[in-house]
């Protein structure tokens, strides 16, 4: 009897040591299949299941002429869940309400784009174009009505995922927002649900430590600006809306990719979006992954180098904003008050905007956080007065008018004029010249050099009036005026005195007056700074009118080759070479002898061409400044425009434009300039 048990125990035992070496060879082979998951025929021995994930790739980034670093793209973690794998989880909703409880507990803000207010009583919240969309088709694949009440969902819902009564209904709508999510990555077919972006690593661990079904990591990359200036010139990225789309879908872009909106951001989108990239990812049933294969890597942007520089930009958004606080506290009166302004810098050699400003500007690095503030400012900060506001040039515009009148053959350099203070050409209708109301004449006999210099109404109105409204305007044409730029972000092309035009906003015919106040810059002709700003550089370079550029070249994610530097593109050249040095010793008179600039230049460090204009603005007494003007005088290195809204007059306004002729020519040190492709501290 002792000997059978004895026999006994030792069978048991060594069934039980064949159990266990099963189970050991079982798991040795399993960890042999993930550690080899890379082949097929392994995989095949397992109950897997392959997804396809997009790897974000980075934008570009953008810095300035010189290599300083305004807009960058930030590697971030983010936690994205697995549609899949979650439904096929026991508690599906439980599962979801602890990964939401838990993100609530570590201060982690999740994505919930479901329209209905987070608390009862519940009600829908606004919604953009692409959300709308998306709505509309999760509503249509149930079957439901679009105008259904926000609360009537919510118990539908609750129903169709099954939640349970004993769940909140506060809690219940937590759920179906990620519920929501999870459903519209098939409905709509995007890219995989990011839970919560811009996570860091402590969060990260939690989520591996606690274990959840479907929480995976993800790389993505989120733009940081690195300068408080240009807000206007470098824009913004955001989700596309629908018409976005139809377009972008062409170039392969997914429907959740951000696109530039504005500014650089949108003029070179192009150069600095990437390719995504594609991760083939094998899971087991039970949401483990298997193996991770790159099948198509992300394609980092190109890098942009604009032509802006920044340490000159910024110092001309102090000048304007000085300029502007000095105007208004002189005015006790808020409704007298200049209400904005523009200052363009730009190469006449070139075409390049080396700094544009339109006041009042934002800070692009804090513009999702203020935008509604800004939005809704009286003043309009987000409006681009520089490419976008249109202005009467008043009597800078002059130069077109004397060189119309030379290139008709009315006048020539030295033919005169003489003012006596009123045109009198009309008996119904005698301009007079500004000087006029001042001292009761005018400025006696002037040839063109003498007008321009001393501004005379009377000697333009004389010219105009003789060649004709279709002289002027194809002149005005010939310097850029009236016509897109062909810089890359949104302008307006102004408008030009015609009487085509004028039959478009006025049922009454042309007159001759009509031409008599064009030639002064008055009536219809209305442009913008940038396009004033390229006009005083075409005069400058000698008649070539170059596109305006922000683009100085491109260079590859890594830096370490320029794939792109385009060179100044021509639109026009103008031919009569003669009489554009007659308007550039005309511009060079005005800041010298009894030029109304000479006391602001007259000491400046290099010599300056200049011109002022006086507009009347909104049929009030209050008119805009205009100046316009360019150095040195004798090889121009810098053509400036400078406009204030109710600023006065252009005497009054120059001042911001001597103070960019000194920081450029005698203040600008030779500053520290981080080195490329590293951020400044």
């Amino acid at each position: 009897m002792r000997r059978f048990v004895n026999i006994a125990r030792i069978v048991i035992l060594l069934i039980l040591v064949a159990a266990l070496t099963m189970v050991y060879i079982s798991a040795l082979y399993r960890l042999q299949l993930y550690k080899d998951s890379s082949d097929p025929e392994n995989l095949s021995a397992l109950n897997t299941s392959t997804s396809r994930i997009t790897l974000d790739a980075a934008r570009g980034d953008i810095l300035d002429r010189n290599g300083v670093p305004l807009i960058a793209s930030r590697a971030t973690y983010g936690i994205t869940l697995s549609r899949d794998q979650l439904l096929n989880a026991v508690d599906t909703n439980g599962e979801l309400m602890r990964i939401i409880e838990t993100a609530r507990e570590y201060g982690v803000a999740y994505t919930d784009t479901f329209p209905i207010t987070m608390e009862a009583p519940f009600s829908y919240t606004s919604m953009d174009e692409q959300q709308t969309y998306c709505f509309e088709q999760y509503l249509d694949f149930f079957g439901l009505r679009h105008d259904i009440l926000a609360s009537d969902l919510i118990v539908w819902l609750k129903d169709h995922y099954e939640i349970s009564f004993t769940t909140s209904l506060n809690d219940a709508r937590r759920i179906i927002g990620l519920r929501y999510e999870l459903e519209l990555r098939v409905i709509v077919n995007i890219d995989p649900y990011v839970f919560a972006s811009d996570v860091d690593a402590d969060f990260i661990a939690v989520m591996k430590e606690r274990g959840f079904i479907g929480v995976n990591t993800t790389t993505d990359y989120i733009r940081e600006c690195f300068t408080a200036s240009a807000g206007h010139l470098l824009g913004y990225t955001a989700y596309m809306d629908s018409e976005q789309y139809e377009y972008y879908e062409k170039l392969g872009y997914p429907m959740n990719a951000q696109v530039g909106q504005a500014g650089a951001e949108k003029a070179f989108e192009e150069y600095l979006h990437g390719k995504d990239g594609i991760l083939q990812v094998t899971t087991l049933e039970d949401g483990t992954v298997v193996s991770e294969k790159v099948i198509e890597p992300a394609q980092p942007g190109q890098n942009v180098y604009l032509s802006l520089d920044i340490e000159l930009q910024k110092a001309c958004e102090d000048y304007l904003s000085y300029l502007i606080s000095d105007i208004n506290s002189t005015r006790p009166d808020p409704n007298d008050w200049a209400t904005g302004g523009a200052l363009v810098v730009v190469q006449p050699k070139t075409g390049q905007v080396l700094a544009s400003v339109s006041y009042p500007f934002y800070d692009p690095s804090t513009l999702s956080e203020d935008y509604d503030r800004l939005l809704a400012a009286p003043n309009q900060p987000l409006f681009n007065r520089a490419t976008n506001g249109i202005y009467n040039p008043g009597s800078t515009f002059k130069m077109v008018t004397g060189f119309a009148g030379l290139k008709t053959g009315f006048i020539k350099e030295f033919s005169t004029y003489t003012d006596l203070g009123v045109y009198t050409a009309y008996e119904d209708y005698q301009p007079v010249c500004w000087i006029y109301s001042n001292t009761g004449g005018g400025h006696g006999e002037l040839d063109l050099v003498g007008a321009i210099q001393n501004s005379c109404n009377v000697f333009f109105y004389w010219v105009g009036d003789n060649i004709g409204i279709d002289a002027l305007s194809s002149a005005a044409k010939e310097f850029g005026l009236g016509v897109p730029t062909g810089i890359e972000v949104d302008e307006d092309a102004g408008t030009l005195s015609t009487p085509e035009y004028k039959a478009t906003v006025d049922p009454n015919p042309w007159y001759p007056a009509d031409t008599i106040i064009a030639s002064i810059g008055q009536g219809y002709n209305m442009f913008t700074p940038i396009q004033l700003a390229n006009y005083c550089a075409t005069i400058a370079n000698g008649g070539t009118h170059y596109a305006l550029t922000l683009l100085s070249k491109t260079k590859s994610a890594d830096y370490a080759e320029v794939t792109h530097a385009p060179d100044p593109r021509v639109l026009n050249s103008i031919a009569e070479k003669d009489y554009i040095r007659i308007l550039q010793k005309g511009m060079e008179a005005v800041t010298v002898g009894e030029g109304s600039a000479q006391p602001m230049f007259e000491d400046a460090p290099v010599k300056v061409a200049a011109k002022t204009g006086t507009v009347q603005s909104d049929g009030t007494t209050l008119t805009n400044g205009v100046f316009i003007c360019y150095a040195p005088a004798d090889d121009p290195e810098i053509a400036v425009a400078v406009v204030v809204e109710k600023g006065k007059s252009g005497v009054n306004i120059m001042s911001a434009a001597r103070r960019v002729v000194d920081y450029y020519f005698s203040e600008k040190e030779e500053e520290h300039i981080a080195a490329e492709y590293t951020l400044l501290p």
